[in-house]
C-alpha cells in the first residue's frame, strides 16, 4: 500500500489521499485513516473501460488480397529523395520559425507550386491567391459551408457518391438533396428541378461508379450555375490517373471565373501521410474567406514542415516523375484486373468505371446480400468493398433486381497478385449460382 500523510494545513477538514478500486482513504486529523466504501462516497467511481480490447479499424486489417478501393503500392514512393527534401528543409537557416504557426491559408511558396501544378496537369485556371491549403478534406468544407451560406442552404449531391459530404453540409444546417445518375453522370434534369443552387460533382471520374462527364454536359453544368448564382463544388480527386486517350481537363478551368470551387490533394499522387489537401477558391469567394479568416482565427492546418518539403519536391520535378511511373505501373495493374475479372467472372458479373482512377466496378446476380458476399470474401483473405456505403440511404442492391454492386481497388495490390485474388473470389462467390 502507498503511503500516505495528512496536510497540516487542512487542520479540520477531511482529506482523500489516495483509492483503492472499491474503496478510499480517509485521513483524520489527530485520529487516524479509515477506509470508506466506494458505495458511501459522495462521488461516484469513473466508470472502468472494458475488457476487450477495442477493434482495429478495418483498414487497419490485414489481406492477403487487398483491393482497398484507394490505397497505393507505396513502395515506388521516392522514400530517399522526400528524406533528402526534407532534411534540406530543416537545415535552412530560418527553420526554427516553421515550429510557429505560418500562413492560414497555406505557406506561400507551396502554395504557388500547387497552382502551377494544377494549371499543367488538370487545367485549373487560377492564381496562388485562390489556393487554400489544409490537412485533409474536412477542414475545407467546413469552410466552404460557411462560405456558401449567404448563397442558399439546398446543396445537391451525388447519388451514389461520396458520403462525406452529405454528411457534412447536413450537421452545417444545409438540406442535402441526392441526385440520381445518368451514364454520362449527374441526371442534369432532376438537378434543375431540385431547387438547389449548389452542386458537388465530380465530373472526370465520379465516385464510385466511374464515369466520365463529356463535354458537352460540363457545360451545360457550367451554364445552369452561372444563371442560378450558385457555385460547384468540383471533386478531382484522382483526376490525374487516366490511362488511355487524351487527358480529360477539370471542369473549373472550361470558362473564365467560373463559379466551382477544386478540392485536389496529394493522397493519391503521393501518400495520405503527408496530409496535405487543397482547394481552389472562385475569385468572386476571396473576400469573404479573408474575412472568414480573420473572423474565426482560421490557422492552416496541414504541417508547414511537410509543407515546405513538399514545396521544394514539387519545385525540384520529382512530383511529376512519380506521376508519369505511377500512370504506367496502375496502367498494367487496371488492365490485368479487367482481364482477370473477365476470366474468372465471365458472362455472370459486369465490369464499369473503367480507364482512370484506382478501381473499378464489380456488379453481378446474386441471392446473397453485399454484406453476406464482403463478410465470404474476408474469410478468403480478400478485402473488397460493398459500393452501399456510397448511397445516399446506405441501402444494400435493390433487393428486387438482385444486383450486387462491388468497388474494387487495384492500387494497393501486387499486379502479380491480381489474378489469384479474383480468381479466388469468383470462386467463393459463384457457387450459389453455378
Amino acid at each position: 500500500m502507498p503511503s500516505f500523510w495528512a496536510s497540516a494545513q487542512l487542520r479540520s477538514r477531511c482529506a482523500i489521499s489516495s483509492c483503492w478500486p472499491k474503496a478510499f482513504i480517509l485521513s483524520r486529523p489527530r485520529s487516524g485513516y479509515f477506509v470508506r466504501k466506494l458505495a458511501d462516497s459522495p462521488h461516484s467511481p469513473p466508470a472502468r473501460a472494458g475488457s476487450t480490447e477495442r477493434q482495429l479499424l478495418r483498414r487497419h486489417h490485414s489481406f492477403r488480397y487487398d483491393f482497398h478501393m484507394s490505397k497505393n503500392e507505396y513502395g515506388y514512393f521516392p522514400i530517399a529523395e522526400w528524406r533528402k527534401a526534407y532534411n534540406r528543409t530543416l537545415r535552412h537557416e530560418n527553420a526554427a520559425e516553421l515550429l510557429f504557426f505560418g500562413d492560414p491559408q497555406g505557406e506561400k511558396g507551396l502554395r504557388y507550386e500547387i497552382a502551377k501544378y494544377a494549371r499543367s496537369v488538370r487545367g485549373v485556371s487560377c492564381s496562388p491567391e485562390q489556393v487554400v491549403i489544409a490537412s485533409d478534406p474536412y477542414p475545407l468544407l467546413d469552410i466552404i459551408c460557411r462560405l456558401l451560406r449567404p448563397y442558399g442552404n439546398v446543396i445537391a449531391v451525388e447519388d451514389p457518391g461520396y458520403p462525406q459530404y452529405p454528411e457534412v453540409f447536413r450537421r452545417n444546417g444545409y438540406q442535402v438533396i441526392p441526385v440520381p445518375l445518368k451514364e454520362d453522370g449527374i441526371d442534369l434534369d432532376l438537378l434543375r428541378g431540385s431547387h438547389a443552387g449548389l452542386a458537388v460533382v465530380s465530373p472526370s471520374h465520379q465516385f464510385p461508379a466511374g464515369m466520365v462527364m463529356p463535354f458537352s454536359k460540363r457545360l451545360a453544368l457550367l451554364q445552369w450555375i452561372q444563371e442560378s448564382g450558385g457555385f460547384l463544388i468540383e471533386d478531382d480527386y484522382d483526376g490525374e490517373f487516366r490511362y488511355y486517350g487524351r487527358p480529360i481537363p477539370c471542369m473549373q478551368g472550361l470558362i473564365p471565373d467560373s463559379r466551382v470551387i477544386y478540392l485536389g490533394g496529394f493522397s493519391q499522387v503521393l501518400s495520405p501521410a503527408l496530409g496535405i489537401q487543397y482547394m481552389i477558391l472562385p475569385s468572386v469567394l476571396l473576400e469573404d474567406y479573408h474575412h472568414l479568416k480573420h473572423q474565426l482565427f482560421l490557422e492552416c492546418t496541414a504541417s508547414r514542415l511537410h509543407q515546405h518539403t513538399l514545396e521544394r519536391f514539387m519545385r525540384e520535378g520529382y512530383v511529376d516523375r512519380h506521376l508519369r511511373k505511377m500512370r504506367a505501373i496502375l496502367r498494367k495493374k487496371h488492365d490485368q484486373l479487367m482481364a482477370s475479372a473477365g476470366r474468372h467472372f465471365g458472362k455472370r458479373a459486369f465490369v464499369s468505371g473503367t480507364g482512370a482512377g484506382f478501381h473499378l466496378m464489380l456488379s453481378l446476380r446474386h441471392p446473397l446480400s453485399e454484406a453476406e458476399l464482403e463478410l465470404r470474401a474476408e474469410k478468403q483473405g480478400i478485402r473488397i468493398h460493398s459500393a452501399a456505403y456510397t448511397r445516399f440511404h446506405s441501402q444494400d442492391s435493390s433487393k428486387g433486381s438482385g444486383i450486387r454492386e462491388f468497388i474494387v481497388g487495384f492500387g494497393g495490390i501486387q499486379e502479380k497478385d491480381i489474378d489469384d485474388g479474383i480468381r479466388l473470389l469468383a470462386s467463393c462467390w459463384l457457387e450459389e449460382v453455378e
